[in-house]
C-alpha cells in the first residue's frame, strides 16, 4: 500500500512507520524538516517538507499523527495557539491536501486523545459513547476530530484514533521517569486516586494496523488497555519494575505553581475503556501495568 504518515519522528510514528516499512508498505513522511527527519527515519522513507512533492501520489492510507508534545510546557495562550496549530492547523493542511487528489484515501487514521472525555471521577467508566466535560483538552480534540470528520464520505473511512499514556522504551512518558525512579526519587503523585489510561505501544500499533485492514471500523476508537490503572497503582508498578522504593509523594499543588493549568495531565485523569477494539476481538498483547512496564523499561520494541 501507499501510505501518508505525519509525525513520522516522533514517539509513536518512528516505530510504527519502521513496521510499516517492513511489511512492505511504501510510506511517504510530511515532515517540517527533510534533513532532519532522513536523519532518524529508514532510508526507504520518502520524506517531503511540502505536499505539493507528491501531488500525483494516490494513498492507499493516512495516518495523521503529528501535534507538538502536549505536557512539555506550561499552557500560555501562546502554547495553546501553538498546540492548536499543530494538530488542527496540520490536519486542515491536509483534508485540503487530500481533497485535491483525484482519488482519496480509503482509509484514514487521524489523532486524538483521550483528553476528549476532560477530567473525571476515577470510578466512572468511559467509552467510546461517554459524554465528556468541557476543558481546554476537549476542545483541542474535539476540534481536532472535527477537524479531519469532513473526509469521511462512502469511499473514505475515517477513525479518529483517542489515545491513553503510550508506555514504550526510549520516550513517551516513561522516558521522563525511569531516572528518577531508578534513583529511588519516585512516587505517587497528590492522592494517587487519579486513573490513568494507558496503552503499550506495542499494542498501538498492532491496533493501527487492525484498524486499517477492518473496514467496518470508523469513527471514535479508544486506543486504551482494557486494565486502566490509579496513578498509586502506576507507580508502585514501576518502581517494582525497576527494583526501588518509591516513597517520594509529590504535592499537586507544588505541580500546579511549576506547570500551571498543563498540571491536570498529572493531578487529574479518567478511566477510559477499549469498547470498540474489545467489541471485534482485538487482543492486546499488554493487558496488564506490570508486564507492560516491564517490557517497555528492559527490552527493545519488537516490530
Amino acid at each position: 500500500m501507499n501510505i501518508l504518515l505525519t509525525g513520522a519522528t516522533g514517539f509513536i510514528g518512528k516505530p510504527l512507520s519502521q513496521k510499516l516499512i517492513s511489511d512492505e508498505h511504501q510510506v511517504f513522511a510530511w515532515v517540517r524538516n527533510k534533513n532532519k527527519a532522513e536523519a532518524v527515519l529508514d532510508n526507504r522513507i520518502t520524506c517531503v517538507e511540502q505536499l505539493e512533492e507528491i501531488q500525483e501520489q494516490n494513498f492507499d492510507v493516512v495516518i495523521n499523527l503529528a501535534g507538538e508534545p502536549i505536557a512539555d510546557k506550561r499552557w500560555t495562550s501562546a502554547r495553546k495557539l501553538a498546540l492548536r496549530n499543530s494538530r488542527i492547523g496540520l490536519t486542515e493542511k491536509l483534508v485540503k491536501y487530500l481533497n485535491s487528489l483525484n482519488k482519496k484515501p480509503r482509509v484514514i487514521l487521524s489523532g486524538s486523545a483521550i483528553g476528549y472525555y476532560g477530567s473525571q471521577q476515577p470510578d466512572l467508566e468511559l467509552d467510546e459513547d461517554s459524554d465528556s466535560i468541557q476543558g481546554f483538552t476537549h476542545t483541542l480534540c474535539a476540534d481536532w476530530e472535527a477537524a479531519a470528520a469532513s473526509l469521511a464520505d462512502e469511499s473514505t473511512r475515517v477513525c479518529f484514533l483517542r489515545t491513553g499514556v503510550v508506555l514504550g522504551k526510549g520516550g513517551g512518558v516513561l522516558g521522563k521517569m525511569v531516572l528518577p525512579f531508578k534513583l529511588g526519587l519516585g512516587g505517587p503523585i497528590g492522592s494517587g486516586r487519579q486513573i490513568m489510561s494507558w496503552i503499550h505501544l506495542q499494542d498501538w500499533i498492532k491496533a493501527a494496523l487492525f484498524l486499517i485492514e477492518h473496514e467496518d471500523l470508523s469513527g471514535t476508537v479508544n486506543l486504551v488497555s482494557p486494565n486502566p490503572v490509579s496513578n498509586r497503582e502506576f507507580t508502585m508498578a514501576l518502581a517494582k519494575t525497576v527494583h526501588r522504593p518509591a516513597f517520594f509523594k509529590v504535592p499537586c499543588f507544588f505541580l500546579k505553581l511549576a506547570m500551571g493549568e498543563s498540571a491536570e495531565l498529572l493531578c487529574e485523569g479518567q478511566r477510559v475503556i477499549p469498547k470498540r477494539l474489545l467489541d471485534v476481538g482485538f487482543k492486546f498483547e499488554f493487558e496488564l501495568i506490570e508486564p507492560a512496564l516491564n517490557n517497555a523499561v528492559t527490552s527493545e520494541i519488537g516490530n
